[in-house]
């Protein structure tokens, strides 16, 4: 496992939460007192959890969370060395895995006898990435996230039940997202090189930097695994044509209404008198993609107000590690309020805190 350590303060005995962040790049893990915000110490395993024909792996997960864990502890100063130390300090754990609600199976099978086994771990929720993103951005209140990168997806609760609006993959959505920007901004220079309407040399130009000659681009595009990946490393040149050019800008106004629909589908909303919304609530933009800046900030403010009036558009608060940490933390002191979910956001019933509201005495 090859891992760096970033140790942000120091921490005596104690009760520990444990998040957990698994992501098509690598996992993350951060330690966490109960009664204290923010990570004590966060650790990065750079390979990527493996997916097989039975869902994530969840021996393979273990691999690279079981050590980092326990670096994690005797950093913090647990109270002793080794597996005791262990057992005895984690008062609740969260892991929040990409793919966790259509190939999470074997986790939510195999982790908590596992991690009840080798770390003493009796709470603990495994969450979808973008449940992990809501928390990091929103925490506990009723409100929606858009997660963009990549793909694109729009999670949002009353907290009483989940609304999920995309993510369903670059050939049937994330639309809005960094592949669907990206493969309209190719589009649109490949109309340019054949003099079709709706062409931009601009974006032509920039195809030709990026990836070569134009006629070239499907020989290095279509036998790659990783297309999404490559159409969104276009996204930025888009923007960056965006305030020149007409039609980069309207691709990214286009890929705001996307994004402003999909946080439409979600948020928790009041409906007036005349049955048009009378209030909306938060909608918090987290992800790689919103580092773009205004060129696709200011049209989704704008896609947003027409469609949620008084909405509360922010930024996250909190990346995924972060959600991971404050369910964790929720989950330890009985006050996890988001929703139970058997694929979003799993608890087994063994692992709730007691009817008390607090974590038995023993964690």
């Amino acid at each position: 496992m090859a891992a760096s350590v970033t140790h942000t303060a120091s921490s005596g005995p104690g009760t520990y939460v444990v998040g957990v962040d698994s992501g098509g790049s690598g996992l993350r893990v951060a330690l966490g007192r109960v009664g204290r915000p923010g990570p004590l110490s966060t650790t990065v395993c750079a390979e990527p959890v493996r997916t097989g024909p039975g869902g994530i792996d969840a021996g393979h997960l273990l691999e690279q969370v079981l050590p980092a864990v326990r670096g994690l502890l005797e950093q913090a100063a647990a109270p002793a060395a080794g597996d005791h130390a262990c057992r005895g300090g984690i008062a609740a754990l969260a892991i929040g895995a990409a793919g966790m609600a259509t190939l999470g199976e074997r986790l939510r099978t195999e982790l908590p006898g596992a991690l009840d086994t080798a770390l003493g771990v009796r709470r603990l929720a495994l969450a979808a990435d973008a449940v992990t993103a809501y928390a990091g951005a929103v925490g506990q209140r009723p409100g929606a996230v858009v997660a963009g990168g990549t793909g694109m997806i729009a999670l949002g609760t009353d907290l009483k039940e989940w609304r999920r609006a995309d993510g369903w993959g670059h050939l049937l959505g994330d639309s809005g997202g960094g592949a669907w920007i990206g493969r309209a901004g190719l589009d649109a220079a490949m109309r340019a090189h054949d003099g079709r309407r709706g062409g931009s040399p601009a974006l032509l130009e920039r195809l030709r930097a990026a990836f070569g000659p134009a006629e070239e681009l499907p020989g290095l595009l279509y036998p790659r695994s990783d297309r999404p990946a490559v159409l969104a490393s276009f996204a930025p040149e888009v923007a960056a044509c965006a305030g020149a050019d007409p039609i980069a800008a309207g691709i990214l106004r286009q890929a705001a209404g996307h994004i402003a629909e999909a946080a439409a589908a979600v948020c928790p909303t009041t409906a007036g008198p005349d049955g048009g919304i009378d209030e909306a609530g938060e909608v918090a933009l987290t992800g790689g993609l919103f580092r773009m800046g205004e060129p696709l900030i200011t049209p989704v403010r704008e896609e947003v107000a027409r469609l949620l009036p008084g909405a509360r558009l922010t930024s996250a608060a909190g990346d995924p590690l972060t959600g991971a940490l404050r369910i964790a933390r929720a989950l330890a002191t009985g006050e996890l309020r988001l929703p139970r979910h058997p694929t979003m956001l799993f608890v087994p019933r063994e692992h709730e805190a007691g009817r008390d509201g607090r974590a038995d005495a023993a964690d």
